[in-house]
């Protein structure tokens, strides 16, 4: 939808049928992460793991993020609160980025212990890498179609989910094959990155909500742009 093209219009079935969807998906989401972070923040504890423990809160803030979409559809007319729904997963975001990076850097600096390999944390980092991408893709395909940016904004956390499972996995990788601790605070810095841009991007999308919202308010204005027109296609 980056050619600037109107959202195909959808009949009331549609809408409720792609509704629907999102609440199915939201429900797996927060069952899987919910079980995922407490794997995880175990594994973490364990092995005195940055990237996991990292990963572990992730998990937690995926949650939230499910359920601040799912908040958002239990309403009746789920499009008066895109810019509430945006703005939540953003905040949950930045925090879990400030957390992950001054937790990182401390490893690094050998302030606190070094991290010792974990192989439940390897087998989850995997679990993740598989699942992540088909749920993120039948997510955001339903965002578009429905025209939301809080359920686009949330597959693209999705996806970012699975950026953080892939340098999670290398970081436990190569600190258990070739006994590099170091590589797992760095793993948890790529986590802090990439999370720190996601919240950016959901606030990106608060403002396209934001402007969506007045030209609606408005009709004589400029017509609203579809979601794909304000969210970057990653």
């Amino acid at each position: 939808m980056s050619n600037g093209s109107a959202v195909p219009a959808l009949s009331a079935q549609e809408r409720t049928t792609l509704q629907r969807r999102v609440r199915l998906i939201v429900a797996f989401t927060i069952l899987y992460n919910i079980a995922e972070a407490v794997i995880s923040l175990i594994a973490g504890g364990r092995a005195d793991s940055t990237a996991l423990v990292g990963f572990g809160l992730d998990s937690v803030v995926e949650v939230a993020s499910a359920a601040v979409v799912a908040w958002q559809f239990s309403r009746k007319d789920p499009e008066r609160y895109e810019q509430q729904a945006l703005r939540g997963i953003g905040i949950a975001f930045f925090l879990l980025a400030a957390y992950v990076a001054v937790i990182s850097l401390a490893v690094l600096f050998s302030i606190v212990t070094q991290p010792r390999p974990s192989t439940l944390g390897i087998i989850i980092a995997i679990a993740s890498v598989v699942i992540m991408p088909t749920i993120a893709a039948v997510e955001r395909t339903t965002g578009r179609r429905l025209n939301s940016a809080a359920v686009v904004a949330d597959s693209r956390q999705l996806m970012v989910c699975w950026y953080l499972s892939v340098a999670l996995l290398v970081g436990l990788l190569l600190n258990t094959w070739l006994g590099w601790w170091w590589a797992d605070p760095l793993a948890g810095l790529c986590i802090a990155y990439l999370a720190l841009r996601e919240g950016r991007e959901a606030f990106a999308g608060d403002s396209c909500a934001t402007t969506g919202m007045r030209v609606m308010l408005d009709p004589a204005g400029a017509k609203a742009p579809a979601c794909g027109d304000c969210c970057h296609d990653d």
